[in-house]
């Protein structure tokens, strides 16, 4: 009778021990699902799954009423830049509140340059590092959309000016688009190495 009790004991201890080991899996496991995202960027915003696995973020060109063909994301959302910013110099921050009015175009995590679409001149792609982070470029100028375009091919923010100098459109030449054609035709662009 007292041979069985220590297997008895010795088989609880190894129930035991498995039920553990598998507790233990279980809660490694939920700590390696949970998002491994970056984290707050210079907009405030973590990736999403979809950006991670994303081979990058597509910069092309569309035509946009009374701006001609400007650039344009993945969603067809306008590109600006901010005249102060010429050769990459960024002062639209989130410390400014800048990024909330216009967000920045980060690369995701482990990607160094941006997709070239349709429509643009790929030699003019770049990136401009801030923060930790990189940003893309086009022709040297950092890029942003607007939170008040509220779909594709829309340019509310033509022409405003804040956040140190004036938001403009660019096409796929590089240059700014400075004035809205009020036909609809082509409008007036800045030379590309015009500065501000």
């Amino acid at each position: 009778m007292h041979l069985d009790h220590p297997r008895s004991d010795h088989g609880w201890h190894v129930l035991r021990l498995l039920v553990g080991a598998a507790g233990a899996a279980v809660a490694l496991a939920a700590c390696g699902s949970t998002s491994s995202g970056r984290g707050p960027g210079p907009s405030g915003s973590t990736a999403s799954s979809n950006e991670r696995s994303s081979p990058g973020v597509t910069i092309g060109a569309a035509d946009v009423a009374g701006l001609g063909e400007v650039l344009v994301n993945g969603d067809g959302r306008t590109f600006y830049v901010l005249s102060s910013e010429k050769g990459g110099r960024i002062t639209c921050t989130d410390e400014n509140g800048c990024t909330k009015v216009w967000p920045d175009t980060e690369l995701p995590e482990g990607v160094t340059a941006a997709r070239p679409g349709s429509g643009i001149q790929p030699s003019l792609l770049g990136s401009v590092r801030a923060g930790g982070s990189l940003y893309v470029t086009y022709g040297g100028w950092p890029l942003y959309t607007y939170s008040g375009d509220s779909g594709p091919r829309q340019a509310n923010g033509e022409g405003i000016t804040s956040f140190g100098g004036t938001w403009y459109a660019l096409n796929p030449s590089g240059s700014p688009v400075t004035t809205r054609s009020p036909s609809g035709g082509h409008p007036t662009t800045t030379g590309a190495g015009s500065g501000y």
